[in-house]
């Protein structure tokens, strides 16, 4: 089942510096978080901010060929994640036929926001992120952990050495 999001805001991820978008539910229950590019998160943030930038952006003239081939965006669902790869379809309507184009999210939704087409999760995608979400909490614990015995190993292993091992070495 398809459930309706909307843009939340966008962040940056303090670990890697990277945009993040944030989509929520209607009812602001569910959160879906999605690494983005920095090109499009500046063309979503253009949209949210209602920014004029002069000439059109990419997905801006997207929006505008499919508008001038007689089509217009229906809609836009993230359909799957897989190895912590978002997939989108956008489906657009032409001449009564539906048309589902592969996407990234980020691009679909930068043309959702532009056209004011609506924005659908599948629940599994939902729940797939909130499992590899906890799966990556858990490794970085694990990795803490690791980290943490390893450093007190080596730290018992350069205590225990001889000054005058210094230098036997060769690097």
């Amino acid at each position: 089942m398809y459930i309706e999001m909307v843009v939340g805001g966008l962040t940056i991820d303090p670990l890697t510096n990277s945009p993040v978008l944030i989509l929520k539910d209607l009812k602001g229950e569910q959160t879906l978080p999605i690494w983005i590019g920095v090109l499009e998160a500046t063309s979503i943030a253009t949209v949210l901010e209602k920014i004029d930038v002069g000439r059109p952006m990419t997905h801006d003239l997207l929006k505008t060929i499919v508008s001038n081939l007689g089509a217009r965006i229906l809609r836009v669902e993230i359909c799957d994640l897989r190895n912590n790869t978002y997939y989108a379809l956008l489906h657009l309507e032409r001449e009564g036929e539906c048309i589902q184009i592969d996407s990234r999210p980020s691009d679909a939704i930068a043309i959702a926001l532009r056209s004011g087409a609506p924005i659908f999760v599948l629940d599994e995608v939902l729940a797939k992120s909130r499992k590899e979400g906890e799966n990556e909490k858990e490794a970085k614990d694990t990795t803490h952990a690791v980290t943490t015995r390893d450093k007190e190993k080596l730290k018992e292993i350069l205590q225990e050495l001889d000054p005058e091992d210094f230098g036997k070495y060769k690097m």
